[in-house]
């Protein structure tokens, strides 16, 4: 299963990057922020995005909202330090398959792949 890790921090991708590759996951590519999000996607065509929310230029949700009504079929999981409820209600709402807070356990990132994956 090919993974886009995006986020506008490259240490956090690679982090990330890190835990997927261990967990036997490709990694599809990478952004740094929504737009080169939607960009990536239409090249790499992923099975699953791992999506931060905050980032410059274009955010998660907004990224989030413009991926589903290109992709409907897109499978998202989003990765935050901004854990607060409204935005984990909005990015469910908006399609997103699972929500992960940073800075998040190993095992529970690939939990929510894994979830993502199994859904479609």
């Amino acid at each position: 299963m090919n993974i886009l890790v995006v986020d506008d921090l490259s240490f956090m991708r690679s982090i990330i990057r890190d835990i997927l590759v261990a967990g036997g996951y490709r990694i599809a590519g990478e952004a740094s922020d929504g737009r080169d999000c939607l960009e990536k996607y239409e090249e790499v065509r992923p099975d699953l995005v791992l999506l931060d929310i905050a980032m410059p230029r274009m955010d998660g949700l907004n990224c989030l909202r413009e991926l589903k009504k290109r992709h409907p079929d897109s499978r998202v999981v989003m990765c935050s330090s901004l854990g607060d409820q409204e935005r984990i209600i909005k990015a469910i709402q908006l399609g997103a398959s699972d929500f992960v807070v940073k800075p998040f356990q190993k095992n529970r990132l690939l939990s929510a792949v894994k979830k993502a994956l199994n859904r479609g």
